[in-house]
Formats: C-alpha cells, sequence, structure tokens
C-alpha cells in the first residue's frame, strides 16, 4: 500500500501508529522521549543540538506530504540530546496547504505513537508588542484557535485548561529570561489585517501565525506535555506600517539562530 493511499484508508490514529513503526525500523530507536517540530526561521538552530544519528525525508514515512513552503525542510532527524532521544521535524503541514487538519497534526501524533512524551512546538510570528523586535523569542502561555476546525475524531473531550504545561514554561525560564503570551493561530496563507490585529488585541492576543495550536490540541489529546516557543519576526500588521514578506520571517530566524539553538539545548535534557 502506497503512502497516500494509507492516508486515505487509515483512521489518522491508526497511520500515526504505521509512521511510528516504520520511523522506529529506520532510526533503530525503540522509543523517542521528546518531540521538536521546528517552524519558519528556526531551521538553522537545529545544527545546535548536534549530528543527527539518522535523518530521513519525511515521505519515507506514512501519511507525510512533501514539504511545500519555504523554510520547512520536509526531514525528520533523530538526535541524543544527552540522555533523550529527540525526534526534530524539521518543518511541518499547515493547514492553508488543503490537507485537511489531520495531515496538520500527523507528526505531532507519530510523535506520540513512537513513544514521546513531551513536544516542543516553534513558530514564526507577528508580535502585537512593542517591546518584542524581530528576533524575540516568547513562551506561549495559551492559545486562540480561529482556524474554525479541531483536529480531534468524534466525541472526545479533551481538557485544554494547561494546555502549555506551566512546569515546562518555569524550566525555560529556569534557562533563559522569557516573557509569555497568548498565541493566535488564523488559517493563512494570507497575513493579517490591520482589523483583525485590532480584533487580536481585544480579545488578549500577543502573537500570530498560521501554525501551533493544532497541533497543541492534539498533543493534549494524546496525554503528551506541550511547550510552545513563538519567535517573533516581524510586527504584526499595521503596526510598523511596512508590507509583511516571508522572506523577513527566514531572516529573522537565520539572525536569531544562535540563541534560539542554545535555548533548545539547555532546555531539552531537563524536559
Amino acid at each position: 500500500m502506497t503512502s497516500s493511499q494509507e492516508t486515505t484508508s487509515a483512521s489518522p490514529y491508526a497511520l500515526a501508529a504505521a509512521a511510528a513503526n516504520r520511523l522506529r525500523t529506520l532510526t533503530g530507536v525503540a522509543r523517542h522521549d521528546v518531540a521538536l517540530v521546528l517552524g519558519s526561521g528556526w531551521l538553522p538552530a537545529v545544527d545546535a543540538l548536534g549530528t543527527p544519528r539518522v535523518e530521513i525525508s519525511s515521505t519515507e514515512l506514512p501519511g507525510f506530504a512533501p514539504a511545500s513552503v519555504e523554510g520547512h525542510a520536509g526531514k525528520v532527524c533523530s538526535i541524543a540530546v544527552g540522555d533523550v532521544n529527540l525526534l526534530v521535524f524539521l518543518g511541518r503541514t499547515h493547514l492553508y496547504e488543503g490537507r485537511g487538519v489531520s495531515a496538520v497534526v500527523h507528526g505531532v501524533r507519530t510523535a506520540a505513537a513512537a513513544g514521546c512524551r513531551a513536544v516542543i512546538l516553534t513558530n514564526g510570528c507577528g508580535g502585537l508588542r512593542t517591546e518584542w523586535e524581530p528576533g524575540t523569542a516568547v513562551l506561549i502561555k495559551d492559545h486562540i484557535n480561529l482556524t474554525a476546525v479541531s483536529p480531534i475524531v468524534g466525541a472526545r473531550f479533551v481538557d485544554l485548561t494547561d494546555v502549555y504545561t506551566a512546569r515546562l514554561r518555569e524550566l525555560c525560564r529556569e534557562v533563559q529570561a522569557l516573557d509569555e503570551g497568548v498565541y493566535v493561530q488564523f488559517p493563512g496563507p494570507h497575513y493579517e489585517t490591520p482589523a483583525e490585529i485590532t480584533m487580536v488585541r481585544a480579545m488578549g492576543g500577543d502573537l500570530v501565525g498560521m501554525s501551533t495550536a493544532l497541533e497543541a490540541i492534539a498533543a493534549r489529546e494524546a496525554d503528551m506535555e506541550v511547550l510552545g516557543i513563538s519567535l517573533v519576526t516581524n510586527a504584526a500588521a499595521g503596526m510598523s506600517g511596512e508590507p509583511l514578506d516571508h522572506e523577513e520571517v527566514l531572516a529573522a530566524g537565520k539572525a536569531a539562530a544562535g540563541r534560539m539553538g542554545e535555548l533548545l539545548v539547555k532546555v531539552v535534557p531537563r524536559i
């Protein structure tokens, strides 16, 4: 059965289990401990984590589609960071790619099926606070999901009271002094309008982007702890008077790569 046939015929949970089994075969690692999803602008930070024991194309695993967004490599790495077996997704599938919500959270579900007890979700985002210059890392303390969809299949009622685990946020603050904020996920792929940013501010949002919230919901459904870290790559629409550009996102990530890599190296072994 081909990967595309499996995607259409298997439940999303069974498909994740199949991907995890294939991952064990390709990496030789029976169980991974922590997963890391690298968002836009974060790819250069992976170098600080060490040399991967194995690096594979995500399409070698059932249910994964080729990367289609610049700055997302479409690879999966297994890296030993201290005593932690770290599973790194170099990129993600976004809702705006049109593959459905199950494809968006497939990486997180695969990580859970591979044994991961926690996931670190990163992203590049627009910031609503003027003190957060491009290159500022912000812990996500909560989110607002404006995609109008949920990754959960059926009537499974998942508590999201502490979706971004307080213990992991405190662990990060012990390593580096970081602000916290509320992340708002829009469906994309267009950027937000200034009027929508005004709405976000009124709702209590501090960060805006096109990922993360749906993955966090799927992770909590799987009883994983969740750490969310946003890299502010630009001021949100209408705040600076300048147009928004994806190249700006990637450039800000490259400039901050050293600091982001240092943060991850110190945090991952303690999770």
